[in-house]
């Protein structure tokens, strides 16, 4: 520092403006990059979060569906024709062996339906007792259970075999519910996007005959 007759001289007014200048750039920079790295962090953690939701719900469905057993929950009422299962794109239904982390263990009929709500869609499931071919409602009786909400579209689709023995295409309405389908798709989707399609085939669907796909 420059002296003035033996005396320091003090700092300028530009010097000190110049100063204050560069520590601010560093501060808003440091701020900047602090908050750079909080929002990396939060979409890691709200990724990782969609990921493990889309796991547990898909492994639900393939499970649950997969394992639906042909077991008749229903008589038709007008033409007593047994109802084994069940579907449009919205909803579903077909009987399974209940997992004892979810209640007593055996035979439940699954309801699979989409919920509209203001904050989106939403998938349940609801369990009920099925004895002797009849669906219980006062045993066990629970309210639905949502598998999965906030979403922004839900669909299912059911496919069987066509005349010629190959593979049909996928339906929105499954039409015999004398019958399973020999396979099941679920599209879900959220705000951030699809989850990926599931496929699942249902491994007791030839004990109870297979439909074959009608012309139309």
């Amino acid at each position: 520092m420059k002296t003035t007759r033996g005396r320091p001289r003090g700092f300028t007014l530009i010097e000190v403006l110049l100063a204050t200048m560069l520590l601010a750039a560093g501060l808003t920079l440091g701020f900047a990059t602090l908050r750079a790295a909080g929002a990396a962090t939060e979409r890691g953690e709200a990724m990782a979060a969609r990921n493990e939701r889309m796991r547990a719900a898909s492994e639900f469905l393939r499970g649950r569906i997969g394992g639906a057993q042909g077991i008749v929950f229903k008589l038709d009422e007008a033409t007593g024709q047994a109802q084994r299962f069940t579907g449009d794109a919205h909803s579903m239904h077909f009987v399974a062996d209940l997992p004892d982390y979810l209640g007593r263990g055996g035979p439940h009929l699954h309801e699979l339906s989409v919920d509209g709500r203001e904050s989106g869609q939403a998938l349940q499931v609801d369990f009920r007792m099925v004895v002797a071919g009849k669906t219980l409602e006062t045993v066990d009786a629970r309210p639905p259970e949502p598998l999965a909400d906030g979403l922004r579209n839900v669909q299912f689709a059911y496919r069987t075999n066509a005349q010629d023995g190959t593979l049909g295409s996928w339906q929105p309405q499954w039409d015999y519910p004398e019958s399973l389908p020999l396979q099941v798709r679920v599209e879900i989707a959220d705000a951030r996007g699809p989850w990926p399609t599931l496929v699942i085939a249902l491994r007791q669907a030839a004990n109870g005959g297979i439909a074959v796909e009608r012309k139309k």
